[in-house]
């Protein structure tokens, strides 16, 4: 089902690869990016049209799944901000697309997008600054979606950047148990707690009944 355990990570973000390989590779399978597969960038990036998280990352699995003949695992994540009715929800990543140009560097988009999220908030007390992260992860063989996990960090929006060790909305994102936000923590602590973590060890759970199937079907 995993063929050659190697699963095609679908996307280039580096910080989501180095979350997902640290729990992903020492099951015995080898995560490559889509930088590996395709270093020119000559697959089309999908349009990313679902309404949920869920939807999103379903799509983009079964799309670089098809493109490279190599099972896909997608994941479509966010901010979910409740004084915002939710937004930007699936736009996080495209908050502020009206403030940066199409060939922008990820640090850009990151500054353009937290600097939009604290224009909206700037009016906004701190006890209805509640948000939470969510991210949803989909692993497509080329023909079905064949495993699922999703993760919830709750937390707090604060008024200034704090913290260098995240990215995207990481230093504006506040976990009052932990009193820092997950730009402070470190790559173990964040790994634990975070949205994207605690998917990712569904998911890993989820591969390991996958495994463990396909070694008791090839003993028979």
């Amino acid at each position: 089902m995993l063929s050659g355990l190697k699963i095609l990570l679908a996307g280039r973000n580096p910080g989501k690869l180095r979350e997902i390989t640290s729990v992903i590779t020492p099951l015995g399978i080898n995560v490559v990016s889509l930088n590996e597969i395709d270093p020119d960038g000559k697959i089309p990036t999908p349009d990313e049209t679902g309404m949920t998280f869920a939807e999103n990352a379903r799509a983009k699995a079964d799309y670089y799944a098809a493109a490279t003949g190599q099972p896909a695992l997608a994941d479509d994540s966010g901010l979910l901000v409740d004084a915002l009715g939710s937004a930007p929800g699936v736009r996080s990543a495209r908050f502020a697309q009206e403030n940066f140009p199409p060939q922008a560097s990820r640090e850009d988009i990151d500054k353009a997008n937290n600097a939009k999220l604290l224009n909206e908030l700037s009016g906004i007390d701190e006890e209805k600054r509640t948000a939470r992260f969510v991210c949803c992860l989909a692993l497509s063989d080329g023909t079905d979606i064949i495993a699922e996990a999703s993760g919830v960090l709750e937390g707090v929006i604060i008024r200034e950047p704090r913290g260098h060790n995240g990215f995207g909305y990481d230093p504006l994102f506040f976990v009052p148990e932990m009193g820092r936000t997950t730009a402070e923590l470190d790559p173990k602590e964040k790994n634990r707690i975070s949205h994207r973590g605690q998917a990712v060890r569904k998911f890993a759970e989820v591969l390991k009944e996958m495994l463990k199937k396909d070694k008791n079907s090839c003993r028979k």
